[in-house]
Parts: C-alpha cells; structure tokens; sequence
C-alpha cells in the first residue's frame, strides 16, 4: 500500500513539475520576445493547400520567415510540413516552431464514414478507434491539430453540416464528444502519434434560423445551456486542448467577440486553460456583422473576448500593435493568449524536437495501412441503418438470386462515398459499391449494370436502359442519393428530398416488378416518403468512406447484420423541420385517435416523422419484456431499470437498448422524454439477455425559468426499448426536491 501511494506521489510530483517546467520556459521565452514576435505566434495563415474561403495572404513562406506566423494550416505531408517547419526554426530570430492544423473530420487520407454515419453506428469505441487512427496518419504527415470534432447540436436536416456532428440529442453528443476527443489526442499529447483536437464551433452553429449556415441564432439561455452547452462541457472534461469560435451571433452578440461565452463560461466556469481560435476569418466578419466600425476596432472586441488566435483573418497582425499604442489593448493581454499557445507548443514537444511529427517513415508506413482499412470497412459496416426490409429481401440470397442490377448514378462512384470533409482522401483509393457487389459476387452470380441518371439531371434519357437492365435481374440494388458536394459547409438546402430525376427513376423501376433494393448515400437527414412506399428494402449508408464498396456489399450479402441506428429524426417532409424526438407536449397536444380539434397539428400531414430518433432494423427481431426498477422511490440513492431481451429471429445480431426518462410535473416545461442511457447488445438467435441501466437523481436534473439547477420531487417515466417511439414504460417517484451542487453561473458576469 505504501509502495502505491508511494508511486501515485511520484507521478503527480512529476507532472506538476513538469507543469512548472513549461511554465517557466514559456514565461523565459515571452521575456525575449518583441510585441511584433507576440502577435505574429497569434497569427494563422493556410499554406497553398484546402481552402474554405478566400486567400486573404499570397506568400505564406514570405511570412513565416518573417515571423509573422504562430500556425499554419492545409499544410500537410511530412516533406512539406518539414520544409515549413525548418524556415520557422532556422530562419526567424527566436526559431519558435510552428504548429500545422488541418481538417481531419472522419479521417486523414484512410477515411471514415462522415461523423453523422459513426453516430449512426451507437458504437463509442468505433468511434473514438476511427479519430485514433486519423490522429496516427495525420500526425505522421506533420499535422499535430485537427478542427475537430465538431459537437453541435443540430436539429434541421437543411443544414448542410449535420453530416459532420452526432446528430439531435445532447446526452449522446456529450458521449461522441468525449470519444473524438480521447481518440485525436490519446492518453499523452507528447507521443507523436497524437493531435490536439479541437471543439468546435463554440456556440450554437447548429442552430441557424432557417438552416442557413451562418444564420443568426436566437433563443433563451435554458435552451442554450440544457440543449447547446453540455457537448462543450463534455469535451473540456475529457481534456480537449483548443475551441473555435463559431460564425454566429448568439442573442445578438457575435461568438467572436463575446466574453460572456469565452471568459465566463469556457474559462471561469469550466476551468479550460487551454488555446481558443477563430474560424475562418471570424475577427473580419465583426464588420459586417455590425459590433466593429473597422478591423482594428473587430480585433479589440475579439482580443478582449478571450480570442488567442486569428484564423487567416490578419486582423491581430495587421491591428493589435497600434491598438496597444493607442491603449485599447495592453501588451499582458496578449501575454495571456501567447502563454497558451506557446504552452500547447511545449506540450507537443515540438521545443525538444520541432520535426517529429514530420516522419516520412513513419508516413510510408501507416498511410492507408491493410490495418487502417480494415478498421474502415468495420467501422463502415457498423454505421449503415436499415430502414425497411419488406418480406426479408435482405440479404440477398446468392445461390437463388443469380443475376443481380445495379443501377443509378451512386453505384460506380469513388468520389462521393468519401463525403464531405474528405481530408486528403482521394477516390482512387476508394472502394465503390459496384466494386464491392463484384467482390461478393465474383464466381457465384452475374452483376448488370446502367447509370440510370445522373444525380442533379433533369435528363431521364438513360431510363431505358436500366429498365432493360433491371427486366433482366433477378432484384434490382438502386444507389440513389446526394453527392458529396451538397453537403458540409455553405451547403444548406430547402428541398431535402433526393435530388434529380432519381426517384423517377425509382418508380420506373418499380413498374418492373423486380424487388428493389435501394442504397441511400446522403450527408444529412432527408424525406423519403415516396422512396419508402416504392422500394423493398433501404439501407441508410451515407458517405462511408474509403471502404464504403465492401462495407455494403457485406451488409446487402449478410455478412454482417445491420444494427445501426438513426441519430436525427427523418421528417415526412421538409415542413415539419425542426422536427427532433425530445419535443415538448404544449398545452394543446395533438391525440392521433382525435385528428380534429383545436390541437397542435398539421392538416396536411401527420406529426409524426417517417423514422423516429434511434430508429433502425434488423435483419432478426428482438422481443422487449417489461421493465422491472429496483425501486418505485429515489431518495438519494440510484435505482436501477432492467429490461430482458430476446433474439427471437433466424440471425444473431445487435440492438442498442436505449433509455428514456420524461419528469411528468416539473417547476418548467420538460420533454416528453430524454435519452438517458443506451447500451449495444450482441444477442445470438434464441438468446435472451438482460440489461440493466442505473438512475441518478444527478441525471434528473434541469435548468429552470429562473435558471437555477434542480429537480423537483415528483413522478418520473422511464421508457426503455428498440427506438424512440417504440418503447416499454415503468415510473418512479422522487421523494425529495434536489439542487445541484455546483458553483456555475448560467447568467455569466454583468
């Protein structure tokens, strides 16, 4: 016992040493440096690579020599960054290396499904494995920061970045948010394999009015902190190291200049001492957002709102001197934003050794890895959610159905299974679906082919031939979707039903009789009532990434069961957006058994959604026995709720058993339930498994009207089942009233 306490002293005596280390080289550093050398390590410019807006700086080389540069970002490759690297520390007077970022989203150059596909996965693990391997390639090309992952909520499918978050509800956003981070940067940011990973867009982006990118957000501070702020918090728990601001104002304040998010809540409240940056251009932006008469005066307010870094804007560079000069600013404001990023610099070691994460070795060797693309396609196949399967088309059977069509304009493509985001993932190191339907059915059935259309054509012309293609199948397997490029950023959309003549062709090849299996790649949420009525089968597989080809192949051949689910709520339609499970019931609910009324309804459509949060199939069936709790009371203790279920279909598979509680009375408004827990079960045909999940009055709790945090005593409803509308019900009573005991201020200073 000694011994251990011995050693647990030694390793927190070591780190706090090594804490005091960093920082006294930074303060020794800081004393040498002019205010010119300060500003330029607050400055981030692209290098000639990606870009995601414009060029605002021509001669990135000219600068960093200069001294004009902290970090660069779309540099990458090892010779590159090196190259990059050795100007920094060899031709500028103090030789501060420079920090690369980059966008690893889902992915490096092995790519991933996009982020909303992992989520569809409920697969932590898989997750958090998929940003290790990113961090492990993107790393060994000389980038040690990723912008990412993105953890805003989003409720509106026409916005074109939901493709690159996990979805509607905040607990499963708080999850994928510590994973993502865990994985990027590891359990030790001094190895070389890992990146700094970054929580982005700090705050609200997801929640534009109309879906607009970029869009003003505007709604109460009990929304903001019960449904926006949690994910953030989640990740500044699980160590991330860097925030970006966000585009947005928020109730009329920019992000970029707001010191109530970045002051009081980010450092005050949650303790992050780590380094905050802008978004592209974000500083510029408070020109024509309205709060800055000019760039100096955009600077002043960023500076002053707890900015340390400019992303490509040049404002800081080009205005914080004479700002100082003037006393709009002082120099020890810019002390405190070079102290954390010099500090993060430390912390890679990139002092000790600026060039070791620029290792061609290493470079050859992990880069697309046989491991790395394994991982790939598990993690694909994970990610595809079956929507429908009528009469068990799926799997296809290869020793009945022998000639098998592949029609429409997504089969044969390399480029738009990468998606949005794609990093340096290149097609030709893609797998399509035809490739991996060639792979399954090499030697054992004859695969046909016709384009059928093209994906944004209003040309039907090819029609023809995917008739007589199909007429000659035993079932037809139909890609239909969105390409990659209309989703991602400044990619909203008002009409989110598929694009193009492709759902005519759809019911073109209905009228054919063959059973129709159609396979969805889309980047965001879209109404597919038609696509529901005419096909057979769907399977949900968005853009999956290097892999995608053979990941569906296994699914569509029954290699391997789909158990993914759905993290966003799939509307009839775009006019019932925003439309997300964890609603509110209002005075006047809507009762289906009494359509007419003065209720909150729509008279030309049904409330409810095509495919609920949490929603997907099996290609077995799973039976939900009742609930049984541990107790009908909470005082201060947990109780538990247990549920058994049963395979009772002809395969083994996996199901995610997900939790619910609605708070029936409380002091606010609550919704009609919350995800709470889930769990992803392997049950084996005939097996029936028990699940138990545990309740704590912690998880109970709300911000009220007057924005104090508690939970009233009271009845509480527990849901549990295969979906969020398809659940087993039990309730408990609270006893007792409980206040959290926390010292957050919601409101923030005055």
């Amino acid at each position: 016992m000694n011994r251990i306490l011995f050693t647990l002293t030694a390793l927190f005596l070591g780190s706090a040493l090594y804490a005091q280390n960093i920082e006294e080289k930074v303060e020794s550093l800081l004393k040498e440096m002019t205010l010119e050398e300060k500003i330029g390590q607050m400055t981030q410019f692209t290098s000639s690579g990606d870009v995601t807006g414009p060029t605002l700086r021509g001669n990135v080389e000219k600068e960093v020599k200069a001294g004009n540069v902290g970090s660069l970002f779309n540099a990458f490759k090892a010779s590159y960054t090196r190259k990059l690297q050795k100007m920094a520390v060899e031709e500028t007077r103090l030789g501060i290396p420079l920090l690369f970022g980059y966008d690893v989203i889902h992915g490096h150059r092995t790519l991933f499904p996009i982020p909303l596909g992992e989520a569809s996965s409920f697969d932590l693990e898989a997750m958090e494995e998929a940003a290790r391997i990113a961090a492990v390639e993107a790393s060994a090309e000389g980038i040690h920061w990723t912008f990412a992952p993105m953890v805003d909520v989003s409720r509106d499918p026409r916005w074109g970045r939901v493709m690159e978050g996990a979805g509607e509800d905040t607990y499963y956003n708080n999850l994928v948010a510590k994973a993502r981070v865990k994985g990027f940067q590891g359990d030790d940011l001094s190895k070389e394999n890992t990146i700094l990973a970054c929580a982005k867009h700090f705050l609200a982006y997801g929640a534009p009015i109309a879906g607009r990118d970029y869009n003003t957000v505007d709604m109460s501070l009990q929304t903001l902190h019960e449904v926006y702020l949690p994910p953030f918090k989640a990740t500044v728990d699980a160590g991330v190291e860097t925030f970006m601001t966000s585009f947005n104002e928020i109730n009329g304040v920019p992000s970029t200049a707001n010191p109530y998010l970045f002051k009081d809540i980010l450092r005050d409240q949650w303790g992050f001492d780590g380094m905050v940056v802008t978004d592209y251009t974000a500083i510029n932006e408070l020109v024509p957002h309205g709060t800055a008469k000019d760039l100096a005066h955009a600077g002043v307010q960023a500076l002053k709102a707890g900015i340390d870094m400019d992303m490509e804007g040049a404002v800081f560079l080009e205005t914080l001197k004479e700002s100082v000069e003037k006393g709009d600013v002082t120099e020890e404001e810019i002390n405190v934003a070079v102290r954390r990023i010099l500090t993060l610099k430390h912390k890679l070691g990139l002092f000790e050794d600026p060039y070791r994460y620029s290792d061609e070795e290493r470079e050859a060797r992990v880069v697309l890895s046989k491991e790395h693309k394994q991982a790939a396609r598990k993690i694909a196949r994970k990610s595809i959610v079956l929507l429908k399967n009528d009469n068990q088309v799926l799997p296809l059977d290869l020793e009945k159905q022998t000639k098998i069509a592949a029609i429409g304009p997504l089969v044969k493509s390399k480029k738009d299974v990468l998606g949005a985001w794609k990093a340096k993932g290149s097609p030709k190191d893609a797998k399509s679906l035809f490739e991996g339907l060639k792979g399954a059915t090499k030697g054992k059935a004859e695969l046909l082919y016709a384009k059928g259309c093209d994906m944004k054509s209003d040309d039907k012309s090819g029609f023809v031939e995917a008739i007589e293609v199909a007429n000659q199948s035993d079932v037809v397997v139909l890609a239909i979707g969105e390409p990659r490029t209309i989703s991602g950023e400044a990619k909203s959309r008002t009409d989110i039903t598929i694009p193009g003549v492709q759902t005519e062709l759809l019911e073109a090849l209905k009228a054919t009789g063959k059973p129709i299996v159609v396979v969805l790649m889309n980047g965001r949420p879209l109404a597919l009532e038609k696509e529901d009525e005419l096909a057979d089968a769907i399977l949900e597989t968005w853009h999956l990434g290097t892999m995608a080809g053979p990941a569906i192949a296994d699914v569509i051949f029954g290699k391997y069961n789909p158990g993914g689910k759905l993290p966003m709520t799939f509307p009839r339609n775009v006019g019932q957006v925003p439309i997300y499970y964890n609603a509110k019931n209002t005075g006047r609910p809507f009762d289906p058994s009494q359509p007419s009324g003065y209720k909150s309804y729509y008279l030309d459509a049904p409330n409810s959604p095509l495919y609920p949060f949490g929603y997907g199939l099996s290609y077995t069936t799973f039976e939900y026995g009742e609930i049984t709790l541990s107790s009908d009371k909470m005082t201060d203790e947990a109780i538990t709720a247990s549920i058994e279920v049963t395979n009772t279909g002809d395969y083994d598979g996996e199901e995610v058993v997900q939790m619910y509680i609605q708070d029936v009375i409380g002091k606010s408004t609550r919704p009609l339930k919350e995800l709470k827990g889930f769990e992803k079960v392997f049950i084996k045909k005939g097996e029936t498994k028990k699940i138990t999940f545990t309740i704590e009055k912690e998880a109970l709790t709300y911000f009220r009207w007057d924005m104090s945090e508690g939970v009233e005593a009271g009845d509480f409803n527990v849901y549990i089942g295969t979906n969020s509308d398809d659940v087993k019900s039990a309730t408990f009573n609270l006893t007792k009233d409980y206040e959290a005991s926390t010292n957050y201020n919601p409101i923030g200073s005055k």
